[in-house]
């Protein structure tokens, strides 16, 4: 098999998601949902031949993947020396139906002869318990039925099944469809039921992408972008996962593993930012339903599970050997035990539009602010307080600049909101208290010797997270301050073109690899202080990495240029956004004047 490495496409539905290679293979399927048991484990299990799905085409010799056009549904052509072709069409259904979003636990994929009589085989070799071959299986007339030790699941096809179930290679001379999902009977003609959810599901994906207010520049790597990041909200709760993977290392060699697919509430700002700055508000209001799950906790937690009742405590799962041979593989993530002080900024900066878009049908109200409150009060309470900070170090704790500038942004968005409303004694108390932090923070986490905002309170070390302080408007872009803390970030933490969260040793030694959403920061941060062309040249090298069907990890090595890190980056993708809407130039000057 060849390493494609992370060059993969994402088919999903909000409900469930999968990974597939160029030719292909489906590498990675978490059953039932974002966060479950990988039912196809490829992608982590090294060296070892299992946890897959893929189409044998006898003697290929070309191949070709890519979306089609606006949707989430992914088109792979297989062509063999003598000219014989397949066509495989992957997605997941996703429409509305009865007046909600459809969203089944499925996996559709129609394969059909393009060319001559191209000779298949269809291998089908699934897992449980993270790694483990499903080896029960019970075939019928029309399906294959396999079963793990906790749950089972289906493959229906009117496709030939002895040759599916025994991976014996026959000629395709007409379209077979194929679909994963729940042990039960498929009750409907399969052939026009693949047929009409792909219809349905292109349609759905082509009327979503029309609604969007986009950019003028760069609008497919936009579109892309959102899309993916849609694909990571899971519908039945609001929450948002920072990337559908576990364990794709940050570096080679690193022990850097860990299990992404869990909401983070700072992490599902940047995507509610992002999907809010195309119009796409929805994703955001269903956010908020889950942050109200949440908002009456004693502890803010920085991670959710995606069902915030599920325990997401770290183990290893000892089937799986890695993303080529890189262990551990961890199930859970321990930052869930972390103090990470910026999620309480994070919340309400998340909330804020629902007070002030007066596009949306349900706005904000004195009852929604009052269950903010409480979350400034925390904010206030602990913005001075050690934490694991941004990039959860899991040996040590300081004041972090970026955590005590989010517990300031959670006050002053406070302030605007109780003024909105009219509340003129809660405005005040909200204002003086963010005054306060703020003139602390600029004071304390400015280091004179060192001509920068450093990472911690009093410290040494530079950090990227800071760039972020004219965005949350902590200080203005043009206050000297800044400006010599974009250049000493630019003298420390570039790397060719890529920038470097830190550049200080940390639990697992020195980072070896830039942080892909860092270097849209400091786009950003150029684009504010006026090096508006620096900033557009930088951008536009960015898209050149993105894999082959626009999308990003959540590093880059900044030597091989080899994405790394899980995958697909939330992230990664809402920087993209982010940075694309402000440096585009505008419709009226293109569209309009030509």
């Amino acid at each position: 098999m060849k390493d494609f490495g992370l060059d993969l496409a994402v088919i999903g539905n909000g409900h469930t998601a999968a990974l597939v290679d160029p030719t292909g293979r489906i590498v990675w399927w978490c059953y039932p949902r974002f966060d479950g048991d990988p039912v196809f484990s490829r992608l982590l299990a090294g060296d070892e031949d299992k946890g897959y799905c893929d189409v044998v085409l006898d003697n290929m010799a070309q191949y070709a993947s890519d979306y089609e056009r606006n949707t989430a549904v992914v088109s792979t052509i297989l062509t063999a020396a003598d000219g014989a072709a397949v066509k495989i069409t992957d997605f997941a259904p996703r429409f509305r139906n009865f007046g909600r979003i459809f969203h089944p636990p499925q996996l559709m994929r129609i394969i059909e002869p393009v060319a001559g009589l191209p000779r298949i085989s269809i291998r089908v070799r699934p897992t449980s318990d993270y790694g483990s071959p499903i080896n029960d299986h019970a075939a019928g007339s029309h399906h294959i039925t396999y079963r793990a030790k906790d749950f089972s699941f289906r493959l229906t096809t009117d496709g030939p099944v002895p040759y599916i179930e025994n991976e014996t290679p026959f000629v395709l001379t007409r379209p077979i469809h194929l679909v994963f999902g729940p042990d039960e009977p498929f009750a409907e003609n399969i052939v026009a039921t693949c047929r009409e959810f792909a219809e349905r599901t292109r349609g759905h994906w082509t009327d979503w992408v029309r609604r969007l207010w986009i950019a003028y520049d760069w609008q497919d790597a936009i579109i892309r972008a959102a899309i993916t990041l849609k694909l990571s909200n899971f519908d039945e709760t609001g929450g948002i996962v920072a990337a559908l993977t576990t364990s794709i290392p940050e570096a080679p060699g690193s022990g850097r593993t860990w299990d992404y697919r869990f909401c983070w509430l700072r992490d599902a700002y940047f995507v509610v930012k992002a999907l809010n700055r195309l119009g796409a508000t929805e994703t955001m209001e269903n956010f908020i339903s889950f942050i109200l799950t949440l908002a009456s906790e004693e502890s803010m937690r920085p991670v959710y599970g995606i069902v915030p009742s599920t325990s997401i405590e770290e183990r290893i799962a000892a089937d799986l050997t890695g993303y080529r041979g890189e262990g551990p593989v961890r199930i859970g993530n321990a930052a869930v035990h972390q103090l990470q002080h910026d999620s309480y900024g994070s919340i309400i900066l998340a909330v804020m539009p629902m007070f002030f878009d007066r596009r949306l049908p349900r706005p904000g109200n004195e009852d929604l602010f009052r269950v903010l409150e409480p979350l400034g009060d925390k904010a206030a309470k602990f913005a001075f307080t050690p934490d694991a900070g941004i990039w959860e170090y899991r040996g040590r704790t300081e004041i972090h600049t970026y955590s005590a500038a989010m517990c300031w942004a959670a006050c002053n968005r406070l302030a605007a909101i109780a003024s909105h409303l009219g509340l003129a004694e809660r405005a005040s108390h909200w204002s003086e208290t963010a005054d306060r932090i703020q003139a602390r923070v600029l004071s304390e986490a400015w280091n004179e010797k060192r001509g920068s905002f450093t990472a911690a309170f009093g410290g040494e070390h530079l950090d990227a997270s800071v760039l972020l302080l004219p965005e949350i408007g902590m200080i203005e872009a043009d206050d000297p301050r800044f400006v010599q803390t974009v250049a000493a970030t630019e003298r420390e933490l570039f790397r060719g073109k890529h920038v470097m969260r830190y550049m200080n040793a940390d639990d697992f030694g020195m980072p070896e690899v830039a942080f892909l959403t860092c270097r849209y920061w400091l786009i950003d941060a150029w684009w504010r202080i006026g090096r508006r062309e620096d900033a557009r040249d930088l951008f536009i090298d960015s898209l050149a990495h993105r894999n082959r069907y626009g999308l990003l990890a959540e590093d880059i090595h900044p030597t091989t240029g080899e994405l790394w890190g899980n995958f697909p980056q939330t992230y990664s993708m809402a920087g993209l956004i982010l940075s694309a809407m402000r440096l585009s130039r505008s419709w009226e000057d293109r569209y309009w004047r030509g």
